[in-house]
This record gives C-alpha cells, sequence and structure tokens, in this order.
C-alpha cells in the first residue's frame, strides 16, 4: 500500500473514531501523537485538519450533492471518506481529482457496505463534475 493510502486509511481512522465519540478529530489526532500512536506520515495530519477547518463547506456541499440522504443517515465510514475524497477534490492541489475519487472508492470498498462504493462514486463524481462552479 502506498505511503498516501495509508495516511488516508489512517485520517479515516481518526476521523470516525472522532465522529462517533463526538470529540474534535484534531484532539484525537494530538492525542494520538502525544501517545506516540499518531501517523508516521504526515499526510495524515494534514487531511484530518484539512476536513476539521473546512468541515463545514464540505458538509453543505456533501448535504446539497448526496440527494435524498441526509449527512447523519450516512454510515459513518462513508460519511468521512466522502469528507475526505472531497477535501481532496477540492483543496489538494498535487492529488489528481481521479485519484482523490478511486481513493475514496478503495476505502468504502475494503470498510464499509456493498452499496457504499457505488454511493461514494456518485456524489464524488458529481462534485467532480461541478467543481469549477463550487
Amino acid at each position: 500500500m502506498a505511503a498516501r493510502s495509508k495516511a488516508r486509511k489512517r485520517a479515516l481512522d481518526i476521523l470516525f473514531a472522532s465522529d462517533l465519540r463526538g470529540e474534535s478529530a484534531v484532539d484525537a489526532l494530538e492525542r494520538a501523537i502525544a501517545d506516540d500512536e499518531g501517523p508516521t506520515n504526515d499526510y495524515t495530519a494534514v487531511l484530518v485538519r484539512g476536513v476539521v477547518e473546512h468541515q463545514a463547506r464540505l458538509d453543505e456541499l456533501l448535504t446539497s450533492y448526496a440527494e435524498g440522504w441526509t449527512l447523519a443517515r450516512m454510515p459513518a465510514v462513508d460519511r468521512n471518506v466522502l469528507r475526505l475524497g472531497l477535501w481532496e477534490l477540492l483543496y489538494a492541489e498535487d492529488v489528481p481529482d481521479a485519484v482523490a475519487v478511486s481513493e475514496a472508492m478503495a476505502l468504502v470498498r475494503d470498510l464499509s457496505t456493498d452499496e457504499s462504493p457505488q454511493f461514494v462514486n456518485g456524489v464524488l463524481g458529481n462534485l467532480q463534475r461541478n467543481k469549477a462552479s463550487l
């Protein structure tokens, strides 16, 4: 597994756990770093901090593009993978859009429901097509 793929998986672990606990993902990240359980790849911290910093905008876009789904109704893994993927689409200039979408698909394929890859692909694909107007 490539270093950035591992970083995405670790970022998802932190975002998912903090989402379920109702705590700040940045606090969870800092605690993991302080306890020497933190990410060994700096990109994990970039992802977590980026998602937290832009979460209101990410959630706003996901809410409007996930037709028929509220964020609360989505499986927690899917919700956080969508946040990661969308953050990379919008803010990670060194990550090609196709890579952001395919990496998100890989995460849900491994960690979520059978329907999740199609759902995540549909939402992120639609956002990718409309990226210029976002």
